[in-house]
């Protein structure tokens, strides 16, 4: 009975070793192709609102530029704390963004036209605030990464700045 259960145990064992091989296989014939800039571009907005609504004010800021400026005169520092102020009044944030346009300029450019609604929970009078805006951001890669260098933004039917 002893020497049946051992090979039992062996041959289970062995089954499992084999599912998990063919399984890792499988997996890796049908990896995607390496994600085009257009792609790239996209996933770097899901990782923004990703981040945005997890008050991820660090993985945002990975996301533009040491060198950005814009025509408003700010720095990236200076947008760093407004996602401070902004997260530190939101208790719950939530963002519907629509990705308008994505104008590629070779392999290392790219603006983006983007609308995003915005809902946060909050303290005041109604205990939640909502926005709407459009952003016009443009990006540059630097080695494998996307980041932002420069972005103008204005609420909805209103003039970019």
């Amino acid at each position: 009975m002893e020497w049946a259960l051992t090979q039992y145990c062996r041959f289970a064992m062995l089954c499992t070793v084999m599912v998990g091989l063919v399984s890792l296989t499988l997996l890796s014939a049908c990896d995607e192709p390496e994600a085009g800039p257009e792609q790239q571009l996209r996933q770097w907005v899901g990782l923004g609102q990703e981040a945005a609504e997890a008050k991820e004010r660090r993985d945002l800021l990975a996301l533009i530029s040491p060198a950005y400026a814009d025509a408003r005169g700010h720095e990236r520092d200076d947008i760093g704390n407004m996602l401070r102020a902004y997260f530190f009044r939101q208790h719950k944030i939530k963002l519907l963004t629509s990705v308008d346009e994505i104008r590629l300029y070779g392999d290392t450019a790219a603006e983006i036209d983007l609308t995003v609604g915005m809902a946060g929970t909050n303290d005041g009078v109604f205990g939640f605030s909502a926005d709407a805006y459009r952003f016009e951001l443009e990006l540059e890669r630097d080695g494998d990464d996307w980041l932002l260098i420069s972005a103008r933004w204005g609420e909805l039917g209103r003039e970019l700045h």
